[in-house]
């Protein structure tokens, strides 16, 4: 038996590929699905079925384009249906060289979530692994509010008799192969443990330990945040989202061009850090470090007008491009040639915004009026406590409420370590609130120089 685990770094995404004899399977493969064929030519595997385990809300499947390039027939789920594939159903098998897979109907994240059995015939008779898609992570339970605030209990009520009477019911020994790791919006505290069994999920999952009664009641109060993407990518997903035939090519853009997007309308990613951004960047660019892309992006960009990105020296731009591409985001135009560091030598138009160390902010506390913006996660808020007198609003959320920030008052932001903050004073200086500055360690260099917090 043949095993791969391919991690796509930023979502947290985890597809597999799985063959026996010469055939293999792959299962949530990604868009930019070389890798897969790649390692079949490697083991000499041929693809012959491709798996969804449901359908994903935070990226795009790339199915069709892997059943485009190698012929595989395509699987999924049945409630809804999907304008492409085959609908399988409960005690369905498939047969792959000695490996055998098991449908299992498992609702609660989606209706239509499935997981798949895997019993290596030539060990045993009883199950090995299962791909539980975003049915059951390490130390975390799937989110169960795609359904809106009525199905909240309904939903979870699924997903619970879905881990715990089919799941966990094939054996503590059995692995559990999830689509996400831990980072993934898609949990909460999934637990960065590279694999898990069922029996160390049942024992050690808070969720599980809640009970089912309180688990339910727990879920029918939460109200996770919910990038406007997702229902793009429900949509394309789907449909299918169109296909990539292969891997899109991007470009450097020479200041003329990219000055020319910007009069015609275009949206410019800088990947910079905090302080980079700070201290000199493109007016109205937007603030998104490299490691937030997969979490952000979908917030806050449109599918229509160009993308420009913008970093320092176009370092490993190949780790970054694919982030958009597995996100839908077809419309990325290319980078700024030369980096920001070719913009400014120009003397091309800059902007920059205040970053405050701790200690520069409490003197300007106690001198003036300053409105305190706390763009955190309201959970990281409750848990760390929060700089006395600052107003809440979530990043993702800041652009459709910007009604509650004043204008005429200094605005500091200030997140966790800095960087949704840089976010946060990006948009609002592109909105013209000015002047507006990020406090540069975020409530964790607030709290390691001594000052005051509230809960």
């Amino acid at each position: 038996m043949f095993f791969r685990k391919i991690v796509s770094e930023g979502l947290a995404h985890n597809s597999y590929i799985v063959g026996s004899k010469g055939v293999a399977v792959v299962i949530d493969p990604r868009r930019d699905c070389e890798i897969y064929l790649d390692i079949a030519r490697e083991q000499e595997f041929t693809i012959t079925s491709i798996f969804e385990t449901h359908r994903n809300e935070d990226y795009c499947i790339g199915s069709l384009d892997l059943a485009g390039r190698c012929g595989a027939k395509i699987y999924h789920g049945n409630n809804p249906a999907f304008l492409y594939g085959n609908p399988v159903k409960e005690g369905m098998k498939f047969t792959l060289g000695l490996i055998e897979l098991a449908v299992l109907e498992t609702p609660g994240h989606t209706e239509d979530s499935i997981s798949l059995a895997l019993t290596d015939k030539e060990v045993a008779d009883q199950p090995y692994m299962i791909f539980c898609g975003d049915t059951l992570f390490a130390g975390d339970i799937a989110r169960t509010d795609f359904y809106g605030d009525a199905r909240k209990g309904e939903m979870a009520a699924k997903i619970f008799d879905s881990i715990s009477l089919k799941i966990l019911a094939l054996g503590d020994g059995v692995i559990i192969c999830p689509a996400h790791g831990a980072g993934s919006v898609c949990g909460e505290m999934i637990a960065d443990h590279p694999f898990t069994t069922a029996g160390y999920e049942r024992l050690t999952n808070p969720s599980l330990i809640l009970g089912r009664s309180a688990f339910i009641a727990e879920r029918e109060h939460e109200s996770p945040y919910y990038p406007p993407y997702f229902r793009t990518m429900e949509d394309y997903n789907s449909k299918g989202p169109s296909p990539l035939s292969r891997f899109p090519e991007f470009f450097p853009l020479p200041i003329a061009e990219v000055n020319k997007l910007r009069a015609s309308g275009c949206q410019i990613i800088d990947i910079r850090s905090p302080t980079s951004f700070a201290a000199g960047h493109i007016p109205k660019s937007l603030s998104i470090w490299r490691d937030g892309l997969a979490s952000f992006m979908g917030w806050f960009l449109d599918y229509e007008k160009p993308i420009i990105i913008v970093d320092d020296f176009n370092l490993e731009l190949s780790s970054v491009f694919p982030q958009f591409v597995r996100l839908g985001y077809d419309n990325v135009a290319g980078y700024l040639a030369g980096g920001f560091s070719a913009w400014s030598k120009a003397g091309q138009e800059t902007e920059m915004i205040p970053g405050y160390s701790a200690q520069q902010l409490k003197e300007r506390l106690l001198a003036e009026k300053i409105f305190l913006l706390d763009v955190r996660d309201i959970k990281n808020r409750a848990r760390e406590g929060s700089i006395p007198g600052s107003q809440h609003r979530y990043i993702g959320e800041l652009p459709h409420h910007l009604d509650e920030i004043p204008h005429n008052i200094p605005i500091v932001a200030y997140c966790d370590s800095g960087y949704k903050g840089s976010m946060a004073t990006s948009i609002l200086v592109a909105q013209g609130y000015s002047p507006a500055g990020n406090l540069l360690g975020g409530i964790a260099g607030w709290k390691r120089a001594g000052f005051e917090i509230e809960h």
